[in-house]
């Protein structure tokens, strides 16, 4: 299976108002037919639970076909897909430390709730060739690793009584940091992939994000600038700006990407797994030249690397591809994405 370079389907079946009205107009078989002729391999859908099962986790069959469709498009399309469970009853990173919400490490009821859940997506898909699963989206909290790795166990060795072959993917936590990639356990299973998620530095990816409070009244970010101008400006973020004020790169560019990254290769190295990249992109409040700059200094690392990728994302959510911030550089993007 494929997976070189994608695009990620967000606010279709996540992070989106759940009726049918909506998941009705979002996207559209010609959505992915579009896709294909950008040239991208596979898209990521990221499903929230309530797609596929109601409050009591009784499956939603009408929710499965809306997967069903998307999976069978990409089929005709020659595309690969990831289904990313994005949110889990009882766990969403957008309630990151809030222990009454997300209780799905510390509750054995919820736990079994998601292998169950996975174990319905596996029966849906096992012999689909084109399909591979990802686990849950982002795992925030430090204290939670060590139950991830447990829950990761238990999760894959029941997706693997029913699809022994699928590729199955996950990342680490602090919201799929690369620094946290070696505290996952050595997979015992084949066809395992790590994955990462890839915002660095997040003061310009995420520059005037309304959801962001640090950072959403900030001027405007440019890059690739000097490492102390992102250490000055990344600093009064706190623990969001860290990563840029600990870094060890001289120049912000390849280099500072490189460094980010090889933290991400070597554990993958030493757990003997292949390493994605589910998730990069620039917000579009970011001055556009700047953003093809960065895009093109990320895909020369993840080149050098191997890395396989997912654009975050195909349409709105600040971050759309398809609109019109995205115009003036889209044709090159696409270049550089397609270059072989």
């Amino acid at each position: 299976m494929k997976l070189e370079r994608g695009i990620n389907l967000g606010g279709y079946l996540s992070q989106c108002v759940h009726n049918t009205e909506h998941y009705d107009a979002f996207i559209q078989e010609e959505d992915i037919r579009k896709i294909a002729s950008m040239g991208f391999d596979h898209v990521r859908l990221a499903i929230d639970y309530e797609v596929l099962e109601d409050e009591y986790g009784r499956t939603r069959e009408e929710g499965f076909a809306y997967v069903t469709r998307v999976v069978e498009w990409c089929k005709r399309q020659g595309l690969n897909i990831v289904l990313d469970l994005h949110k889990a009853y009882g766990y969403d990173f957008n309630n990151a430390g809030d222990k009454g919400k997300n209780i799905l490490f510390t509750n054995k009821m919820v736990q079994k709730r998601f292998v169950n859940l996975w174990i319905k997506i596996a029966e849906h898909y096992a012999n689909e060739t084109h399909v591979a699963f990802e686990l849950l989206n982002e795992v925030v909290e430090q204290e939670n690793a060590e139950a991830w790795n447990l829950l990761i166990a238990e999760t894959v060795d029941a997706i693997r009584r029913i699809a022994r072959d699928t590729i199955i993917i996950y990342g680490g936590i602090q919201w799929n940091s690369v620094k946290t990639l070696k505290l996952l356990e050595k997979p015992k299973d084949e066809n395992i992939l790590f994955t990462f998620h890839f915002y660095e530095p997040l003061l310009f990816t995420h520059q005037k994000a309304h959801w962001v409070p640090t950072i959403s009244q900030t001027e405007d970010i440019y890059y690739p600038e000097a490492m102390d101008y992102y250490r000055t400006k990344s600093l009064p973020i706190g623990y969001q700006g860290e990563v840029v004020c600990k870094a060890q790169s001289q120049t912000m560019g390849t280099e500072f990407i490189t460094e980010m990254v090889m933290e991400a290769v070597t554990a993958a190295k030493d757990a003997g797994v292949t390493l994605y990249c589910g998730e990069f992109g620039v917000i579009d409040q970011a001055p556009v030249e700047d953003t093809l700059r960065w895009f093109t200094d990320v895909d020369t690392v993840f080149r050098q690397f191997g890395i396989g990728c997912a654009v975050w994302t195909y349409k709105e959510m600040d971050f759309g591809l398809i609109g019109e911030h995205y115009a003036p550089i889209r044709e090159q993007l696409l270049k550089l994405w397609n270059r072989k």
